[in-house]
């Protein structure tokens, strides 16, 4: 077993677990007045802007490149521009779609709802297949890392006949997280059992506090290279939001509760679509998880490996990550 040294040492180097295109022509049925963000950076040189009215709430992000459609989804507590690094080289391929999450970066951030219904992943895998429609595409695949790859689980069994291919990175399944939760998952992943708690509990403790938690937790270790000082402060700038900071909270509240129930009535159910998983080989998945084999238990046709990295996948290892997609996804 790990001391308590190695603990925190692990979590540090780990990354923190708290936390050439073509551009297209505008779809403007699909579009309303976008929000404009506080930053004046262009993350994605040659990708549109978009801002898509959905049946809930507005989904904000960019489109780019050419060829078959490419949905890419965030993790926590980042936004779309986790991708500014990757999408340039997906671009050569693929029409990607990049967006904000519903409650995260510049999308609306809905009500909570019943048992937090607003922010299930079947309610936010709703808003991408509409956000999906809406640009035409009936069917697509999916590169999603962290909660949305939480997200892109449920899309892909709530509409098998939408998602061609699916690469999840660096989760396996809500359900047998928290149907196998011992000490050491408690110790690696304790943000799960605090954002949970009822507000405004963790909103009052965490609120103005992004530049801390973001520099000296989530992302410490890493580099200026893999996270930009002008990236960071754009997930700072959003962890700052109350909106926001409430609306993530309420993510993982509905994974602890709805989204459980959902994962129970679906128990027989398998991703029928091919499946990569790709996971960080130093991060928290592999010392806690036979990760391939799990994902054996709940989709049909699985591959996938570890790369040498932490959590953060899409920013610390573009270049190996656009390999092993261009083979997947081929």
């Amino acid at each position: 077993m790990y001391t308590n040294d190695e603990r925190r040492s692990f979590l540090l180097k780990a990354g923190g677990l708290l936390f050439g295109s073509v551009l297209l022509e505008p779809i403007a049925s699909a579009m309303t007045n976008q929000k404009p963000s506080a930053m004046n950076k262009d993350f994605f040189p040659g990708f549109k802007k978009i801002s898509i009215k959905t049946s809930e709430c507005t989904i904000n992000g960019v489109m780019g490149g050419a060829g078959p459609p490419l949905l890419l989804l965030h993790g926590y507590p980042q936004s779309h521009i986790e991708w500014h690094r990757l999408a340039p080289m997906l671009a050569k391929d693929y029409t990607l779609v990049i967006t904000d999450l519903r409650g995260y970066g510049d999308s609306s951030k809905p009500a909570d709802g019943e048992n937090h219904i607003g922010y299930s992943k079947r309610s936010m895998a709703r808003d991408q297949v509409e956000v999906m429609q809406q640009l035409g595409f009936n069917s697509f695949s999916v590169v999603a890392h962290d909660r949305g790859a939480r997200v892109a689980h449920r899309l892909a069994l709530d509409y098998p006949g939408k998602v061609i291919k699916l690469a999840l990175l660096d989760i396996v399944p809500t359900h047998k997280l928290y149907a196998t939760t011992n000490r050491m998952f408690a110790t690696y992943y304790w943000h799960w059992f605090f954002l949970i708690q009822p507000a405004p509990l963790p909103e009052t403790l965490l609120r103005e506090k992004g530049e801390f938690i973001l520099k000296e937790w989530a992302f410490s270790g890493l580099s200026e290279e893999v996270i930009p000082k002008d990236v960071l402060n754009e997930y700072i700038r959003h962890f700052n939001e109350p909106a926001t900071l409430h609306a993530m909270c309420e993510d993982y509240r509905a994974g602890a509760s709805i989204d459980l129930l959902h994962d129970e009535a679906d128990m027989d159910k398998k991703v029928k679509c091919p499946v990569l998983v790709l996971w960080g080989g130093k991060g928290a998945m592999e010392p806690l998880y036979k990760v391939l084999d799990t994902w054996k238990e709940r989709a049909d046709i699985v591959t996938g490996k570890s790369l040498p990295c932490g959590h953060w996948i899409p920013e610390q290892l573009p270049n190996e990550l656009y390999a092993e997609l261009r083979d997947f996804l081929i």
